[in-house]
């Protein structure tokens, strides 16, 4: 996966749709990047840029506003201000043809990565905030607290929709990153839970190199659970096994992981690939290092629903201070040795 690390903002402009207007307020001036406004940005995209959720995607075929004024701009065809108004006016459309999508500042913003030029559209969902409130009745003063509807998100919160849109260059496995993140208010969810990502963007998710390591991981996890229930010896191997390749080798064939699991298990070994399969995963998944790196470099453990364990990678792995014996009857023994100073929290 391109992991972008290096972000410059060249400009950006931000505009008003209010799903109770009649029409949007559009912009006709970039905002001015004073350091306040540019480091506001650059946290919220450093942030979505490192968000798990954010998934590649292709335009589909067919005419599609954003993708035809984005590239426009990235082509260097027309400025930020009329490609914006094209973009905004897109996604109030869709607003007002059902209220179920909040209201919102969409900010466009042009930035310069070590990977090519973006176009960043981001969604700026309210935030309720709360202010006080000052009146004078009489010779006396009144204060009271209040809310606000229409904060945006600060550089601590998270957005909650954006795309970074790409140059189109022939033989691109992908012309955008998507971040999509859902509701969990049914009502909202009533027009479409996709209507950012096929309605407005007019794209279709592919999966990543990151996306198949987690889905790997994920579903022999979720194997485990549900068919090594009460072996926990067992299910420490298939944990530990599966683990060792993530960091040794650059692709896994599932039908080879399956085979050394269960050697001589052949209902396990054909339902263990048979899962996989099922999850939509590729008979031969590419590594993505870096998101191991990050995955494995703490571990947790629930231990029989009551017991919590934190530990990184290198303790984890030091027999000096961390050891899962094997009893030999699906039990295990997690030791932790030579403790010297421990506290409660």
């Amino acid at each position: 996966m391109e992991y972008i690390n290096d972000i410059h903002i060249n400009e950006a402009i931000i505009h008003i749709l209010d799903n109770n207007a009649g029409e949007p307020l559009l912009n006709s001036f970039i905002l001015d990047l004073n350091e306040e406004i540019y480091k506001f940005l650059l946290k919220h995209m450093e942030k979505l840029l490192k968000d798990e959720e954010l998934k590649y995607a292709v335009f589909n075929s067919g005419r599609n506003i954003v993708k035809e004024s984005a590239q426009e701009y990235l082509n260097g065809e027309n400025d930020i201000v009329t490609v914006s108004h094209d973009i905004a006016n897109q996604l109030f459309t869709l607003m007002k043809s059902n209220g179920n999508v909040p209201s919102c500042d969409l900010i466009v913003v042009s930035i310069s990565t070590e990977y090519s030029p973006m176009l960043a559209i981001l969604k700026m969902d309210y935030i309720k905030n709360y202010v006080h409130k000052i009146d004078f009745k009489e010779n006396d003063i009144d204060i009271n607290i209040v809310s606000q509807t229409s904060g945006l998100p600060s550089s601590g919160q998270k957005i909650q929709k954006c795309a970074f849109i790409k140059p189109i260059r022939e033989d691109e496995k992908f012309h955008l990153m998507v971040l999509d993140k859902q509701s969990k208010s049914k009502e909202k969810e009533q027009y479409g839970s996709n209507y950012f990502i096929s309605n407005y963007l007019g794209c279709s998710l592919v999966d990543n190199e990151r996306d198949m390591t987690k889905n790997l991981l994920n579903a022999t996890e979720n194997w485990t659970r549900n068919n090594v229930s009460e072996n926990a010896g067992k299910a420490e191997t298939i944990r530990t096994t599966v683990k060792k390749k993530l960091r040794e080798e650059e692709t896994i064939n599932v039908e080879d992981l399956s085979t050394e699991l269960f050697k001589e298990e052949p209902l396990a070994k054909e339902s263990f690939v048979q899962f996989v399969e099922a999850q939509g995963i590729e008979d031969t998944v590419t590594i993505d290092k870096q998101w191991v790196d990050k995955k494995l470099k703490r571990t947790r453990l629930k231990i029989d629903k009551d017991i919590d364990l934190y530990l990184s990678e290198e303790a984890y792995h030091d027999k000096d201070r961390f050891e899962i014996k094997k009893n030999g009857d699906g039990s295990i023994n997690i030791v932790i040795k030579h403790v010297i100073n421990y506290i409660e929290k």
